[in-house]
């Protein structure tokens, strides 16, 4: 059994993932963190890492940036595995999660869907065979309540076809503000907020009289919970160091 501390777990993916462990019998959330409440919940809810007296397996994050601090001062001073799950961290603080696995294990990923990451291994593929002769441009769709433009994922999908090309692209958010042709050395990344889209994320390979499109949909919140969950279970007992999802899919 492993036991899981929750942090957001008042938030929609919170309960999403409350949802998912209940219909599990390999795991169980012990505790939760959130600045909200719930009077309905079976694991007790702190406000802050520092009041938590739950001994837990490993802490899954799917909060907000403003947690990270405490989360991770929590996680390395309990040598407690973290998955964390949150989006729209500045640079700095990717700095220090990676930092914090130099004293416990920690699973980071902009998304937990199987799916997306395949997607990411094929758009790599494509670059690799279609090279300079083919630009690249992102478009990513979520609800109209998301926060964060362009999506963690979609910088996640860029930054690994960027890791395959022969020269750092740059990133183009806002082509209305250029007043010029195309460069070949850049990659497109629009964003679409509207209604109660869940994701959905499409990889544009344009060539000379071709078209190359790879796309994502998620469905439901259920493949980012089920996958933050199994992430957890896979997390657990490993030693300090940096994991992600080709870890995990790879079983190193």
């Amino acid at each position: 059994m492993t036991d899981i501390i929750l942090s957001g777990c008042c938030g929609k993916m919170g309960k999403v993932i409350v949802s998912e462990v209940a219909k599990r019998d390999d795991c169980q959330i012990v505790a939760g963190v959130d600045i909200f409440s719930d009077s309905t919940s079976t694991f007790p809810i702190y406000d802050d890492f520092s009041k938590i007296t739950q001994h837990a397996d490993v802490i899954i994050d799917f909060s907000n940036p403003a947690v990270l601090d405490s989360l991770l001062t929590y996680a390395v001073a309990t040598k407690t595995p973290c998955v964390i799950c949150t989006t729209a961290f500045s640079a700095q603080q990717v700095e220090a999660v990676h930092k914090s696995a130099q004293s416990t294990a920690i699973f980071y990923s902009r998304n937990m869907s199987l799916g997306i990451n395949l997607l990411i291994e094929l758009s790599r593929m494509a670059e690799k065979v279609l090279g300079k002769s083919f630009d690249v441009e992102i478009i990513e769709k979520h609800h109209n309540q998301k926060i964060d433009a362009p999506s963690g994922t979609a910088l996640m999908i860029a930054d690994g076809i960027a890791q395959v090309m022969p020269e750092q692209p740059q990133y183009v958010y806002d082509r209305h503000a250029y007043r010029k042709k195309r460069e070949q050395k850049e990659i497109g990344i629009h964003a679409v907020r509207g209604g109660t889209i869940v994701g959905e994320h499409e990889v544009i390979f344009a060539g000379h009289d071709e078209v190359l499109t790879i796309t994502h949909q998620a469905q439901s919140k259920e493949v980012f919970a089920i996958g933050s969950i199994n992430a957890a279970l896979y997390l657990k007992g490993k030693d300090c160091g940096m994991y992600d999802m080709s870890d995990m899919l790879q079983g190193k």
